[in-house]
């Protein structure tokens, strides 16, 4: 009634999902451009359209289990979708797809299939159904052991999300850090984890600032050194002044509560991508044209 290459050529006209061109064709006994019609009155092929769209706004989800957690990340356009119990059921319905499956990157998990459909095919029909992009960004999802224990955060709904593990403690200490990882945006978990670009960067410009201070050279090294450290407090988790106890640092917070912290993961939704910039009216209109 119709062959594979029949499916491609659907699928590129339309940018519906491989399983959505199936069934047009099946419906319209594999006459492609009555299949196009089908696929434009369920409303699937809209989903081409909006691909080269920005989608920079969205939620952070976490979710685990006695052993896993995940921590991920979807966008869409609008800060309305974001709200919207269709994307954020889809959003925990992802979380834990992932967290009940082996998957480690995104292109496993788009091309997972549940139900004999792809979570490409869904992010398809959902982009379709709810009137803008739809895009699966990023997840982290860890392990741990069991004298471990996960701590975890979500701030404004989802916009940030902090996923972090502790040795030892317990669970309270655990969500506090979490809370500190989302408020105080650290880097890197300690000095050993700085990016070598990042250090060198920070070093070079230092040095300039102290050589322009016509300090001797005993003591501009010194200098660096101090300023260095400075900065290493600013960016590194174990090195932050705790929030809630600003004399400790949170290394020195958990080490009192008999803990040490294994790792730490903070999602921001949208960081690193540029934003298309639109007034409250924009973005109304948008939803429903």
């Amino acid at each position: 009634m119709f062959s594979a290459s029949d499916v491609k050529e659907l699928r590129e006209k339309t940018g519906a999902g491989m399983l959505d061109c199936k069934k047009a064709l099946e419906a319209t006994n594999g006459n492609l451009e009555e299949a196009v019609d089908w696929l434009r009155k369920k409303g699937i092929s809209k989903a081409e359209k909006k691909e080269d769209r920005i989608a920079a706004e969205g939620l952070c989800t976490i979710v685990s289990n006695d052993s896993e957690a995940v921590i991920l990340e979807v966008n869409s356009e609008t800060d309305f979708v974001a709200k919207n119990d269709e994307f954020k059921n889809f959003v925990n319905e992802l979380a834990n797809i992932i967290l009940n499956s082996p998957l480690k990157e995104n292109e496993e998990v788009l091309s997972y299939q549940v139900n004999g459909e792809t979570i490409q095919d869904k992010i398809v029909a959902i982009t379709a159904k709810i009137g803008e992009k739809i895009s699966f960004r990023r997840f982290v999802k860890v392990q741990k052991t069991s004298t471990e224990h996960f701590g975890s955060y979500l701030h404004m709904g989802g916009k940030i999300g902090a996923l972090v593990i502790v040795d030892g403690a317990n669970d309270e200490v655990a969500k506090d850090v979490a809370m500190h990882v989302a408020a105080m945006n650290p880097v890197c978990l300690s000095r050993e984890q700085v990016p070598s670009d990042m250090l060198d960067r920070e070093a070079s410009v230092i040095k300039e600032q102290v050589m322009n201070e016509g300090k001797p050279a005993d003591i501009a090294e010194k200098m660096v050194q101090g300023r260095l450290n400075k900065f290493y407090k600013e960016i590194c988790l174990l090195e932050q002044p705790f929030i809630k106890e600003n004399d400790l640092t949170v290394e020195a917070y958990v080490k009192k509560n008999n803990g040490t912290v294994i790792s730490m993961t903070r999602f921001a939704v949208g960081e690193g991508i540029e934003k298309k910039q639109e007034d409250f009216a924009q973005e109304v209109m948008n939803q429903i044209k």
